[in-house]
């Protein structure tokens, strides 16, 4: 086999959740570059159309959009059973749906978090994945291949030293946010495990900081201090090859492995 083959992913169907914006438009850009036909998730069902529509004029690959609030599991049964309907098979997951709260959520701080969206963070990081994993897994256990790639973050290896986002007067992430990436890591070395006999290969990416996104200038600096290779990760960039790897022939003898790309930064704490 030519390496250049092995990445190619020509034919294949890639449900990429949360695949309307930033780093999930990323992978599925590079997936339907590799060859690959799209189906992606939004909450909003106008945000994944207008993605949807993008892609087809920068790709030129067929993309189905679809609505998916992945916090409940008979969201998910039903999105991920239209998905399966649209070409009788799905062959990737790109399972990137959630977020770490954002500037309209409430405090993130230990002690003053309201409990009501620390689980709700969990649900849609955590729960939801799994529900991703369970509907897209029995589809792809029946096709007797398979390739899930789960979403994680640096968040859920390591502490962090909050000073960075103190000093910049930021709230920084919720604590829940890292134990729900922590699960979400957990999880795809056991799925690895019961799954990988049944040909489905389990595997996780874990990016660090990606932008600048509407941070302060003084955050970044210092997140590039800390950083070995001395920046941020650049948006449509930086995961678009990992993601490829991981959903291609290339990676046919990993599975259950964490890929970390974080610029080196886990590395320094």
């Amino acid at each position: 086999m030519k390496i250049g083959d092995a990445f190619r992913i020509d034919g294949k169907i890639a449900l990429v959740t949360g695949g309307a914006r930033d780093l999930g438009y990323d992978m599925a850009e590079a997936l339907a570059e590799a060859g690959a036909r799209l189906i992606i998730t939004s909450r909003s069902l106008q945000s994944a159309e207008k993605a949807a529509v993008k892609l087809r004029s920068e790709t030129g690959t067929e993309v189905l959009p679809l609505a998916l609030d992945q916090r409940t599991h008979d969201a998910v049964k039903h999105t991920v059973g239209r998905a399966h309907e649209w070409k009788g098979r799905i062959d990737i997951l790109v399972n990137n749906a959630g977020g770490g709260g954002g500037p309209s959520s409430g405090p993130a701080h230990l002690f003053e978090r309201n409990p009501a969206e620390a689980i709700d963070l969990i649900t849609v990081n955590l729960i939801g994945a799994l529900h991703c994993c369970q509907e897209v897994g029995r589809i792809m256990a029946a096709q007797k291949s398979g390739k899930i790639i789960n979403i994680a973050s640096m968040a859920g290896m390591m502490g962090r030293d909050r000073r960075m986002y103190e000093n910049n007067q930021m709230k920084g992430q919720p604590i829940d946010y890292a134990a729900a990436k922590a699960g979400v890591i957990g999880m795809t070395m056991d799925l690895a495990g019961l799954l990988s006999p049944m040909g489905i290969y389990v595997n996780a990416i874990s990016p660090g900081g990606f932008g600048p996104r509407g941070v302060p200038d003084g955050f970044a600096r210092d997140y590039n201090d800390n950083t070995p290779l001395g920046r941020m990760g650049r948006d449509g960039i930086d995961l678009k090859g990992v993601v490829v790897f991981l959903a291609s022939q290339a990676s046919d003898y990993v599975t259950g492995h964490n890929l970390v790309v974080d610029g080196g930064f886990s590395i320094w704490h």
